[in-house]
């Protein structure tokens, strides 16, 4: 069911809906979303790139092979129980290409914004890494904040503040409307790996 199942329909279809509504403007969507919501994210905008106008992805997985191959072996339970509910990603190799964000990243249209944190122990940075590069390396514009204190989502007031004050700004550039002016708190450990990488 993830990303070309009726778990990113039902999104697709709450947006057809809120435009229905008069809720939505049609060409002024963003899907926004942490974890699962996170990899919707990034589903919607690969799948369904004429739905949205820009996304934000906070520890969101980019590729499901490599989000389980990553899970510990004490958390074995686990992965076997994400192996039944979304497929088998280990054995069946074009299925993972077929529901995985990374291998679409051309027909990303709209601006992203990825936060993730380097000590997650679910999402692992690697995920972030993988899509923001292939995005960058593709002239599809992305921005990628990564703090090297926080795990999987913002524990950090400061970086909670960081992350949310650029996804304002994120949000007014790319939808229009308005923001506050945004320094970055005092505290927050905010790095950008694009601009670092070599």
């Amino acid at each position: 069911e993830w990303g070309v199942g009726s778990m990113q329909h039902d999104l697709s279809d709450s947006v057809k809906w809120a435009v229905d509504q008069g809720i939505a403007d049609p060409e002024n969507v963003c899907i926004y979303g942490g974890s699962y919501g996170g990899y919707a994210t990034l589903a919607g905008l690969t799948f369904t790139p004429e739905l949205y106008k820009c996304g934000v992805d906070i520890v969101g997985p980019s590729n499901i092979k490599t989000l389980l191959d990553s899970i510990p072996p004490y958390w074995g339970p686990l992965r076997n129980d994400m192996l039944k509910k979304i497929g088998d990603v280990d054995e069946d190799t074009a299925f993972n290409e077929k529901i995985s964000p990374l291998y679409h990243v051309d027909k990303i249209a709209a601006p992203l914004l990825i936060g993730q944190g380097a000590n997650d122990p679910r999402v692992k940075q690697a995920e972030a890494d993988q899509i923001a590069f292939s995005m960058a390396d593709k002239g599809i514009p992305v921005e990628y904040v990564l703090y090297p204190d926080e795990g999987h989502g913002w524990a950090r007031p400061p970086n909670r503040i960081d992350f949310n004050g650029r996804t304002e700004l994120f949000l007014a550039e790319h939808l229009g409307g308005r923001s506050e002016p945004f320094t970055p708190p005092e505290g927050n450990t905010a790095t950008f790996p694009l601009e670092t990488r070599k």
